[in-house]
């Protein structure tokens, strides 16, 4: 049976280019340090004389950035029951993801509820059930590159919120070295599972629009991208096989387009420290309100 491609945002081969990319980036560990400075101070507001709270996870990948936040969650409210449902397209992250899970003892005993699509697909059906589940906390990290709508995504998910709720949205943020790229050569990149590489000056102004109160909080990170210009560096090619969001980027682009993207990285997107040039990947950590 043919396989619908847009269930599945990473097959095999971009699932382990994106946890190469994570290994090497540290934006999971940026992305924790902000949290952790962030959620405690909400959670305490949104769990306040509740009898149980539920989560929905987005886009979760692999679930290392979701692990932390339930468990964040659990010891602010440590007698109240969790639940959690996952909406993520890649088998192989959510296999991570229930491993990491496995693993985990605190969270061992909270059921989980595993919904392997797109979030396309989770909102169609949930539209045609007709019985919405609401949810006290919802995050969405680094998942809105790969919709079709943002403005339909964020309303619909917002509408899942119970009433003193959040929607945590986690995106590069506007004017990174991503949008840069992104902005510049999106003829060339944005043909794959990357349908627009957005940023936070996108969905501040859909926000804006749909009337939807929002905070903003600065998630800074760098990460060393020195290798991308040594062409026999496996890990300089692994690079920028995820930052073009290519298989192979020596063969997807004439040797024209090459140049200029890597003389873009090196000269817009970049600064050097310590003879080593580092790539802006700042995020925006954006909080709607129910």
């Amino acid at each position: 049976m043919a396989v619908d491609p847009r269930t599945t945002c990473y097959d095999d081969t971009r699932a382990q280019c994106f946890q190469f990319y994570l290994q090497h980036s540290g934006e999971h560990a940026a992305v924790l340090r902000s949290l952790h400075n962030i959620l405690p101070g909400e959670f305490k507001r949104i769990g306040v004389d509740q009898s149980s709270l539920d989560v929905l996870g987005v886009g979760s990948g692999g679930g290392e950035v979701d692990v932390q936040i339930l468990t964040l969650l659990q010891s602010t409210f440590p007698a109240v029951p969790i639940t959690v449902d996952i909406v993520e397209g890649s088998t192989q992250l959510t296999d991570n993801f229930k491993a990491l899970v496995a693993k985990t003892p605190n969270l061992q005993k909270i059921p989980f509820a595993w919904h392997l699509m797109s979030s396309e697909n989770y909102e169609t059906q949930v539209k045609a059930k007709g019985d919405m589940k609401k949810f006290d906390f919802i995050q969405m990290v680094q998942m809105l590159y790969h919709v079709d709508n943002l403005a339909d995504t964020i309303t619909f998910y917002q509408s899942l919120l119970k009433n003193n709720g959040r929607l945590m949205i986690i995106i590069g943020a506007a004017n990174c070295s991503w949008d840069i790229l992104w902005k510049t050569y999106e003829k060339e990149l944005a043909v794959g599972i990357v349908r627009d590489n957005r940023s936070s000056r996108e969905v501040i102004a859909c926000l804006k629009s749909l009337g939807l109160k929002y905070e903003e909080h600065a998630t800074p990170n760098t990460f060393d991208i020195t290798e991308c210009f040594n062409p026999s560096s496996q890990t300089g090619k692994s690079l920028l096989n995820f930052l073009t969001a290519k298989n192979n980027f020596y063969e997807s682009f004439t040797p024209e387009i090459r140049a200029g993207i890597l003389d873009l990285l090196r000269n817009k997107c970049s600064t050097e420290k310590d003879g080593r040039l580092m790539f802006n990947n700042n995020l925006s950590c954006i909080l709607v309100h129910a």
